[in-house]
């Protein structure tokens, strides 16, 4: 099954609702650093990938390896408890 993905363009267009292909895997965006220079992108894998750590990319590798999948706009949800983060894709 081929997924269309668009490369990311700009780091201020990467949104909490959009997921992200890096690598393979799919992603969701989770914050950036407060620094403003060498400022850092967090990402989070979605259940079920090959990869389970969270990911930190700076500006070049964000705008190199990350890609935007428009099909699964707000796909994935979150429930944020006091203790944990369960996620699902449907």
């Amino acid at each position: 099954m081929m997924i269309d993905k668009e490369l990311v363009g700009c780091v201020t267009l990467l949104s909490k609702s959009k997921t992200y292909s890096i690598d393979g895997a799919l992603y969701r965006y989770l914050y950036s650093s407060d620094s403003i220079k060498h400022t850092q992108y967090y990402f989070r894998p979605l259940p079920r990938q090959s990869k389970s750590a969270d990911l930190k990319l700076n500006r070049d590798k964000v705008l190199r390896r990350c890609y935007e999948v428009p099909s699964l706009y707000k796909q994935h949800t979150a429930e944020i408890t006091r203790n944990s983060i369960q996620l699902s894709l449907f």
